[in-house]
């Protein structure tokens, strides 16, 4: 076990955990609602520091992100466990196994191995993703201090539910980037799909903006469920308001976990949510999980020229120099564009 930051201890050896914005009480004994994180006689206690069930070399647009380092690769590392429960959750083999399995397991790694392998495979970046990142943000700290020492970036895929005390120390040692799930702009639909709410994810993306983090958003659209027109016009309002360049990304649902009884999103819905952003003043808004769409190329905002294409993951910049439209010379907003 290895001793978990952010909480305090209380009245009877409780303790109450500062990581999330559930900030559960958690008895001796006991987990949080990640289910690993556990009360340890008034000690907190990581119960998955080092043990990574997934260590991958990808695309960084697989995360997705299209604005930063483009055409990079980024080590991609997880452990088991989520402080989320969502009902479409495409990986809920590892996210979910404290809760489905009542289980924790994987591969024990220190935080100079994991630097090693990222540097080994030529990644430019660190991702912690596949599952929610802020559960083992203590292992995160570690190998990102060392990461950012060594040259490379570090990339958050996140719900964007951490706290505020614990998104400022990330950012202040380590955290360079990050796309966080915007699953929809209704708090009922956190509450009855994913165990959640709105709001601290809201703050969540507005103190990231501030923190000085890049970010982008994405939202799977699924029918029926918050793929409503009012609703996005909403979303993205919110998201013109903590600035236009911030990348959206509209994202196909397909069938999974249990949420089975739903048809995959028609493509038509995507492409009419693309143009909700756009017509709503975000510059760069992305058709996600549909190959071949023109909406998954960047365009300069200010001529609408071709900057950069892409096909799924694979990204080939066209009338982009240094960082520039190569038609009008407008900055194309971003990290490490070509």
């Amino acid at each position: 076990m290895h001793e978990a930051r952010f909480y305090t201890t209380e009245e009877e050896n409780a303790v109450r955990c500062g990581l999330c914005a559930h900030r559960c009480l958690i008895k001796p004994g006991k987990t949080g609602i990640c289910g690993v994180r556990r009360n340890d006689n008034g000690r907190l206690d990581s119960m998955v520091y080092g043990k990574l069930i997934a260590a991958n070399v990808d695309p960084i647009e697989k995360k997705p992100l299209f604005h930063f380092q483009p055409g990079t690769s980024s080590y991609s590392i997880a452990t088991v466990g989520c402080n989320f429960r969502c009902l479409f959750c495409q990986n809920a083999d590892i996210s979910q196994a404290p809760r489905d399995y009542g289980t924790v397991f994987g591969r024990d790694t220190d935080p100079h191995q994991v630097v090693r392998d990222a540097l080994r495979t030529r990644c430019a970046s660190i991702s912690y993703t596949y599952t929610e990142p802020t559960i083992f943000m203590e292992f995160a700290m570690d190998v990102g201090v060392k990461a950012r020492e060594a040259g490379l970036k570090n990339v958050f895929v996140s719900n964007g539910y951490m706290t505020p005390e614990a998104l400022e120390e990330a950012a202040h040692t380590f955290l360079d980037a990050a796309n966080v799930d915007l699953k929809a702009f209704r708090d009922r639909f956190y509450k009855e799909m994913c165990g959640a709410r709105l709001d601290p994810v809201l703050d969540t993306l507005r103190l990231m903006k501030r923190l000085g983090i890049w970010l982008e958003v994405t939202t799977l659209l699924i029918p029926g469920l918050n793929d409503d027109p009012g609703e996005l016009e909403e979303l993205a309002r919110f998201l013109v308001s903590l600035g236009p360049e911030t990348p959206w990304h509209v994202t196909r649902f397909h069938p999974t976990y249990r949420l089975t009884d739903r048809a995959p999103t028609p493509v038509a819905t995507i492409r009419k949510a693309r143009e909700i952003g756009l017509k709503a003043g975000l510059l760069y808004v992305y058709a996600g999980n549909v190959p071949g769409e023109a909406g998954e190329n960047t365009y300069c905002p200010q001529c609408g020229a071709l900057v950069m294409k892409r096909y799924g993951f694979s990204t080939r910049p066209e009338g982009i120099r240094n960082g520039a439209c190569a038609a009008c010379g407008t900055a194309i907003h971003g990290v490490g564009l070509p």
